[in-house]
Formats: structure tokens, sequence, C-alpha cells
């Protein structure tokens, strides 16, 4: 079981605040049976530049595989990002550096305003590029983006990606499970960035859609993600 979003490298981003916090957290993950975790910290354009953002991730992963060690208990970790969307993105030379790592899959977070016709040509120019973009919590932006809007970007064949607490707030936990069923998510994560305000709970979310759809259904969903990106 592969969690597509999590911010566990210490100290990268508003996420893991140390190796102890990240240690933890992958031991969390494990107890809820997740065997690879897509470490994707931050990417800000205004605030960072690829080469310098790539760094800092080679050196916070350092760290917390020098304290894993020889550990064979604790999902394995795959380097990506979670890239905000910026205009002009799609002309980056560089932008597949932050692909999650071994695939064309860039975990991609939509701007918290109106999405206008230039930002959806921006994500399928991406796309055209050869690059595989993955929504990330697609259904935050639900309340905000017109209906058609919505169905406008459905239709440019990105993938979609939703958080575990989706499936878990009661307010929203129907219309996770009717998106499930109907095929509209390719991908789960947690978006843990600590273990308290907001832990690792993917674990949980997949005991809900276990519970309404049995767990071949689950065995599959990830059977299916896990052949998106190689694992």
């Amino acid at each position: 079981m592969t969690d597509l979003h999590m911010h566990v490298l210490p100290g990268m981003d508003d996420g893991s605040r140390d190796v102890g916090t990240s240690v933890a957290m992958l031991e969390r993950s494990a107890a809820y049976g997740v065997d690879t975790v897509a470490a994707t910290s931050h990417f800000y354009a205004e605030d960072n530049n690829i080469p310098r953002f790539l760094t800092r991730r080679r050196s916070a992963y350092g760290r917390l595989q020098e304290a894993v060690g020889e550990r064979d208990d604790l999902p394995r970790l795959l380097l990506g990002a979670e890239v905000l969307y910026f205009a002009g993105m799609s002309a980056v030379d560089d932008l597949d550096a932050l692909c999650l790592e071994g695939t064309d899959l860039l975990l991609l977070e939509m701007p918290f305003v109106l999405w206008t016709d230039r930002v959806l040509r921006e994500v399928e120019t991406i796309q055209r590029s050869g690059l595989q973009v993955a929504a990330a919590h697609i259904e935050r932006y639900m309340d905000i983006q017109p209906r058609r809007t919505m169905e406008a970007f459905f239709d440019l064949g990105t993938f979609i990606q939703c958080n575990g607490s989706f499936f878990l707030n009661r307010r929203t936990a129907r219309q996770a499970l009717r998106m499930f069923r109907q095929g509209q998510i390719q991908f789960l994560g947690s978006d843990a960035h600590n273990l308290t305000s907001r832990p690792p709970d993917l674990g949980e979310a997949v005991q809900v859609i276990e519970k309404k759809f049995g767990w071949q259904t689950v065995d599959h969903f990830f059977a299916e993600a896990d052949g998106c990106i190689g694992v």
C-alpha cells in the first residue's frame, strides 16, 4: 500500500520538524500496512529554485536514512515533491526533476483561487510535454471552483489524489466514497505533516473504504495505483 503524499522529510517544510518525528510517522504508517511512502515536500517556486530544493531534500533524506539505519520494518521512501502551481511552469526545463523518483508523475498542488482557462492550459501543456500530473488533494477545491471548471479539469486526464481525511470527515465521507466507487480517484495519501493535528491516517481511511467495498476492491485499487508508479 502506497501513501503518495506525505511531508515526512525532517526540516524541509511545515511537515516533520525533526528526524524523530519522521521515524515515528513512518512507524505509524507501517502499523497500518503502508509499505511505500512518497516524501512529497512542498516546492514553492517563489521561495526556491529546483537545484537548491534538490540539495536540501538530499540532505534531509540523508539524515532520515542515517536514523533509520538497517531497519526493514518501515516503509521504503520515494523522493518527490508537492509542487505548487505557478505561471509558466510548463516551460521550466528541469521540471521533471520534481517528479516522483523513478517516474514521470508530478504531484501538483493547484492554486486556491478560481482557475482560469490559462491555468488549465498550463496543466494541459505539462501533460503534453510527457509528464503525468497527479492533482493533490482534489477535494479541497471542489467547493471553490465552479462545476464547469472542475469538469474541464477532469477532462484534462490528470490523475487524482485524495487525502485520507476526505474519507474520515463525516461531512465529506459520502462524496469520497462515491468518487472512489466511480473510479475518479487514482491515488490516496495521508498528506501527513506530524503525529497530532495532521497524522498519517491513510490506514484509517482504507478501513472505511474496505468496510464499504470489501478488501478485494481495496487490493485492486492499490495494485492499479502501484502499477502507475512502477512499485
